[in-house]
């Protein structure tokens, strides 16, 4: 979201909450990207607000109750409202329970207890949701297009686009089981809350196999979650590489420090193995750390 734009949305928010009876007279930016997560005060509650074109909300609010009913370790909307997408101003506005982190940092025991009892919960939820390979499609759809990546030169173009294909390739040709999954459970969308661990901006929520979702947590973390296929981790671990890439090389990208980033995941992927994680190629860089994109 553009900061030109980030008044409106504030205005936005504390307006759909003031129409159901939330006070809101304060608002803290907690987030700033392709959309804006703000703390209401002192309803304490907290708004997601996009553009209307940016067309998640419905189905993260629909995913969100479904995921509910099912006990899954994620963020829960509000419960004094109705579950629904508020439409203000050129915006939509979700409003979910705020939880104040108790520590920075999850512990990689219990990140990976609680991302194993996110995927058997999963397992139980009936979600029509997108395949991992839409995601894909997503990354060479901006990498096929100079428009959208200007920040790519033909020689990244022709790289990413070739690894793409084939990692893609490599992947289905496995036929590992899918599941619903996460999409992007990095640190960004994990809080250590005093009720454990929670996975949160559900959006990116699509089915594969585990082993795409582990691809975005530590080393430390995949260490402790039982029966990973490491073949297939190293390949999904390199796809999110030339995802995070591609995403990182696109017009209007908002992450602090992200065509840095990017640019060190191509020279990842260029190098050979092994293959680091997000938080390793985070941790080469010396601003502040990047993660994946939020679609």
């Amino acid at each position: 979201m553009e900061i030109t734009d980030v008044p409106r949305a504030i205005a936005a928010a504390t307006s759909v909450a003031a129409s159901l009876d939330l006070p809101a007279h304060e608002a803290i930016v907690v987030h700033r990207s392709n959309r804006l997560a703000l703390r209401l005060l002192p309803c304490d509650v907290l708004a997601r607000v996009a553009p209307v074109e940016h067309g998640a909300a419905p189905f993260e609010v629909e995913l969100a109750q479904r995921l509910a009913r099912v006990a899954c370790p994620t963020g829960l909307l509000e419960p004094r409202v109705d579950p629904r997408v508020h439409l203000r101003d050129g915006f939509t506005v979700t409003l979910w329970t705020y939880y104040a982190p108790v520590t920075p940092h999850t512990p990689p025991v219990d990140y990976a207890r609680a991302l194993e009892q996110l995927h058997a919960r999963m397992r139980k939820a009936d979600v029509p949701s997108p395949r991992f390979t839409d995601r894909i499609t997503e990354a060479e759809d901006v990498v096929a297009d100079p428009h959208r990546s200007p920040a790519l030169t033909s020689a990244d173009r022709a790289f990413l686009s070739s690894r793409l294909a084939s990692l893609r390739r490599a992947i289905e040709d496995r036929g590992a089981a899918e599941q619903l999954l996460h999409g992007e459970p990095h640190p960004g969308n994990v809080l250590n809350t005093e009720n454990g661990p929670l996975f949160i901006d559900l959006e990116t929520c699509c089915r594969g196999p585990v082993e795409f979702d582990l691809a975005h947590v530590a080393e430390a973390v995949c260490e402790h979650y039982p029966h990973v296929d490491r073949g297939l981790l190293d390949e999904c671990r390199q796809l999110v590489l030339a995802m995070v890439a591609a995403w990182r090389g696109e017009r209007g990208d908002r992450l602090p420090n992200g065509r840095r980033f990017g640019e060190e995941c191509l020279r990842s992927l260029r190098a050979g193995p092994p293959w680091p994680t997000l938080d390793t190629v985070a941790g080469r860089l010396d601003g502040p750390e990047g993660t994946p994109k939020e679609t």
